[in-house]
């Protein structure tokens, strides 16, 4: 599996790298890898990291490389930082999850869930039905409509995919092509992706809120 890794974090505010910043002393990223190094059917994981810190990591980062995890640069974009631990799995890896390592609460359950619907023979995305009002807005913030939500899933991470299928999709990824997940270049290319029920717990931290957010959850589910 590939866990993504490689932004810079300005939302989150200055400092290290958001991805290495620590929920309740435990850092972001250990508590996003090891649902998945702990679980028994995902046998190797590839971490892609900003430039500069594949080579050099957090300590506690490198007591963890080895045969099962290794670290790779990660590109300008999300998508090429994908494709980077896409090359670097092993070839004997036929079912590939991709992962945020901004999104540190991801269950077993919701692994197991997008894993076997991979197996089947499509792409799976962790997901959510919305529950809000959902307002289309032009540049001035005028409301131009409301968009029916019963259709309307937000998508979330692990997605997991057939490896010839999301190898193919990025195989025509553009160099300023700029996806904000995986499925949508499966999408572009006709192929199909299902939806697999995720917990709101597996929120993505992007800002300095969503830490506290994140260090009021851990708390609950510690």
């Amino acid at each position: 599996m590939v866990i993504v890794a490689a932004g810079a974090g300005a939302r989150a505010g200055p400092g290290e790298p958001k991805q290495f910043r620590p929920i309740l002393g435990v850092p972001m990223l250990l508590r996003a890898l090891r649902p998945f190094t702990s679980h028994p059917d995902i046998g190797h994981v590839v971490v892609a990291l900003p430039a500069g810190f594949a080579n050099r990591p957090p300590d506690w980062l490198a007591k963890l490389v080895g045969e099962r995890l290794a670290l790779v640069a990660g590109g300008a974009t999300r998508a090429h930082s994908v494709r980077a631990g896409l090359r670097a799995l092993p070839e004997h890896v036929g079912t590939v999850l991709i992962h945020d390592g901004a999104r540190p609460f991801v269950t077993r359950d919701t692994i197991d869930g997008v894993l076997d619907k991979a197996r089947s023979g499509v792409g799976a995305v962790a997901a959510i039905p919305l529950s809000d009002t959902v307002k289309e807005v032009v540049e001035d913030r005028r409301i131009t409509r409301t968009v029916a939500r019963e259709r309307l899933w937000r998508a979330q991470t692990p997605q997991g995919f057939p490896r010839a299928m999301i190898e193919r999709a990025y195989g025509g990824l553009e160099s300023d092509a700029t996806p904000t997940d995986d499925a949508e270049l499966c999408e572009r290319a006709g192929l199909p992706v299902e939806v697999v029920p995720d917990s709101p717990y597996n929120l993505k931290v992007t800002t300095a809120d969503d830490f506290r957010i994140a260090e009021a959850l851990a708390r609950e589910l510690r």
